[in-house]
């Protein structure tokens, strides 16, 4: 789901770009390290998105995971919770096209935070996207600090372009398999002992 997640912001924005800025596909899923390789020409004059952390939302992780399902109590493991830290980074032909860029996706996430199947049309072009029925989850600007920021772009390959970075939560990954099957509990019977003299 981390992918899918990606691809559905990734999707939004660049409508919303399209709309200020009248440039269709601007945004693209990339590792930015990679936009000063002259082999790769995907970035050139585009807003990279790439994946820059992921993390467990440790307060989600002991629910239960516990379905009642045609007369059938299901276990499964509980679901991993995840945030993940997307980074925009404007890789514009000039400068000044790379901030208003960078200003127009603060924007969109100002007006929509919260991300679900009902506030967001998948694009049926991205095979990815086709099975996915029920998603939520709600983008908020993480700002890192100025070493933070450093060690992200000496990490990245050292050459730091205008960027952005948003918290992405809660992305669940959860598996099909069960861990267990049974049959709810409808009664409770015993025999009481009355022990006193």
């Amino acid at each position: 789901m981390i992918y899918e997640t990606l691809e559905i912001v990734k999707d939004q924005v660049s409508k919303y770009l399209e709309l200020k800025t009248t440039d269709s596909n601007l945004v693209v899923l990339e590792n930015v390290s990679k936009h000063d390789d002259p082999d790769i020409n995907t970035t050139n004059d585009k807003v990279v998105l790439s994946l820059l952390n992921i993390e467990e939302e440790t307060a989600l992780k002991n629910n239960p995971n516990v379905k009642f399902k045609n007369g059938e109590t299901i276990y499964k493991n509980p679901a991993v919770n995840l945030n993940i830290f997307a980074l925009f980074s404007s890789n514009r032909s000039t400068y000044t096209s790379s901030l208003t860029a960078l200003s127009f996706i603060i924007e969109f996430f100002q007006s929509k935070k919260i991300f679900t199947q009902t506030n967001t049309p998948l694009n049926p072009s991205i095979p990815a996207l086709e099975n996915i029925k029920e998603f939520r989850f709600i983008a908020e600007l993480y700002t890192p600090t100025f070493e933070q920021l450093n060690y992200i772009w000496g990490t990245l390959g050292g050459k730091a372009l205008p960027s952005v970075l948003y918290k992405i939560s809660i992305v669940k990954i959860e598996s099909d398999s069960l861990v267990e099957k049974g049959k709810p509990i409808t009664e409770i019977s015993g025999i009481l002992k009355n022990n006193a003299p």
